[in-house]
Order: structure tokens, then sequence, then C-alpha cells
């Protein structure tokens, strides 16, 4: 069974559900931790608080920067765990470096195989077929990326870090979309698995 998470924030990570949605108990994985796109944030204290969570759930993850890497280095690391969470940060610095390295072609060949991807934000927004939704905020570099293109995986679009008061903006950010929009606050997700997205944690669903 092919298995994505897309969350908005590592605060699901310790979701009392989350065991039911994956192959085995959280406790029992192989998680392999990216942390590419927070090397390219102003505060990156968010890391440090995720690294603190899972010291308190007592899981076995290794930590891993995909800048440098190559395709076969990439499919060794993810062939050695069973679930991939990649961080949040900065989308557009995370999705150069997924296409410099071929992340995206290692990461496909292994969700395929049976790995589970777990994406936080900037994570759960390189799975969709475009982030054209990091655009819509200046905070980051976008590090020469012009093309929005993403990795393609789901169908529809994530918006991340959702809270009542932006609905509007959004609607009008989301006029000309061709896609429809999950809007996530930090305590949702979207798992899709083998094609079927259900949304789980606290909060209304909202797709536009």
């Amino acid at each position: 069974m092919k298995t994505i998470i897309l969350a908005s924030s590592g605060e699901f990570i310790a979701s009392n559900n989350i065991d039911n949605f994956l192959p085995k108990p959280l406790k029992e994985s192989r998680v392999l931790y990216i942390t590419t796109a927070s090397k390219k944030v102003n505060d990156d204290s968010y890391v440090e608080k995720t690294r603190q969570k899972i010291g308190e759930l007592s899981f076995s993850y290794t930590e891993l920067d995909i800048v440098g890497k190559s395709e076969e280095e990439l499919k060794k690391a993810l062939s050695l765990c069973d679930i991939v969470y990649v961080e949040g940060g900065n989308t557009f610095y995370l999705l150069k470096a997924v296409r410099d390295s071929g992340f995206d072609k290692a990461v496909k060949e292994a969700i395929d195989n049976g790995l589970v991807y777990w994406g936080v934000s900037a994570g759960s927004y390189i799975v969709c077929p475009s982030i054209v939704m990091a655009t819509w905020s200046d905070r980051f570099d976008r590090c020469g990326i012009t093309d929005w293109s993403a990795m393609n995986f789901v169908p529809f679009l994530i918006k991340a870090h959702y809270t009542t008061d932006m609905l509007e903006k959004i609607k009008e950010s989301a006029q000309d979309l061709q896609l429809p929009m999950c809007l996530l606050n930090d305590k949702q997700a979207v798992i899709v698995r083998d094609g079927e997205a259900q949304l789980i944690g606290g909060g209304d669903d909202i797709t536009l």
C-alpha cells in the first residue's frame, strides 16, 4: 500500500491515532528525517522541538540533508527506513535540492516499494503538483526557482498553517488555480493511501 501523510505542522507527529495509518507502529519504524528545508530559514528552533518530540516518542531515526547527495546515495538511505519524514522550512530551497539530487525519482521508487512519505509544511508542498501556494508569501528566498512544478504525487494542493482569519485572502489568491486545495491547520493532516485521501485531526475539512 502506498501511504503519503501531508501535515501542516510537526505537532501532528504526536497524533494519538497515527499508528492506525502506518504499516507498523511508529515506535517500531525506522525514520529518515530530512531537514533540508530548515537550512534556509531565519529561525529553525522548530527542528529542535521535533527532535525533542521524537525523543519523547522513543523511535529510531537518522537525520539527513539531501543537498549534495546523489540519487544513488538517496536510494540507499531510503531503502534502510520505513518512513521518510520531510521537515518544513523554505519550500523553494527544498524543491531545488529535490531536483538537483534526484530525490524526486529516488523517493517515488521507494514509495512504490512501500515506504511511507510524511511531509510537514514545505515537505507537504513539494508532493503536490505545484508549490504555487508558497509564492503567496515573501518570507523566504526563492533560491532562483521560477518553475513551481513539484513532485506531483497527489492531485491536489495543500495550504499549511491555516487559521480562519486567512480564509478570504487565500480565496483571493486561489482564484486561478486549476486544482482543489485543502487548508490544513497545525493539528491536521491529509493521509493518502492507494490514491484515497482522508483528513484527520482537529478542525473542519476546508477544500477550495
